[in-house]
């Protein structure tokens, strides 16, 4: 869905309007990064001892700040070299502009989909053993 939000702010012409060319790409933008965003953390915890889960979650939430910056970062670069260059032809600004984003959000859309094939292909979220039916539960050691 984030992929398909991309691929239609791709599309958005100059002379857009918000209810064609900017709500559609949106909501689905907003709904496919919500849904993924939990499995992945879900996946990523999963294997972690529960007096470890604090350090761990950190480090997950961690890595999607600074994932999301320098994608962001990459993206950016890309759509002002883009807009660089067409301003250098003689294109004008607002078209410039406009296909230099275009090409950051057909970029970010190319990652989205090869970020959700990586995980339908390798994430596996496998169920913690618990206790046994009528085995007492332990409480988690205090960290040392």
């Amino acid at each position: 869905m984030a992929a398909l939000g991309l691929l239609l702010f791709a599309r958005a012409p100059v002379g857009g309007g918000f209810w064609i060319d900017v709500l559609p790409g949106m909501a689905l933008l907003g709904l496919g990064a919500g849904i993924a965003f939990n499995p992945v953390l879900l996946a990523a915890m999963s294997e972690v001892d529960p007096r470890d889960s604090g350090l761990a979650s950190g480090v997950v939430n961690t890595s999607f700040m600074m994932g999301g910056a320098l994608g962001l970062a990459v993206l950016a670069s890309l759509a002002a070299a883009r807009t660089g260059s067409l301003l250098a032809a003689g294109t004008a600004p607002a078209a410039a502009l406009n296909a230099g984003y275009q090409l950051a959000f057909a970029a970010g859309a190319v990652f989205a989909m090869a970020a959700a094939l990586a995980g339908a292909l390798l994430l596996r979220i496998r169920p913690r053993a618990g206790p046994a039916a009528g085995e007492p539960v332990r409480e988690a050691e205090p960290a040392t």
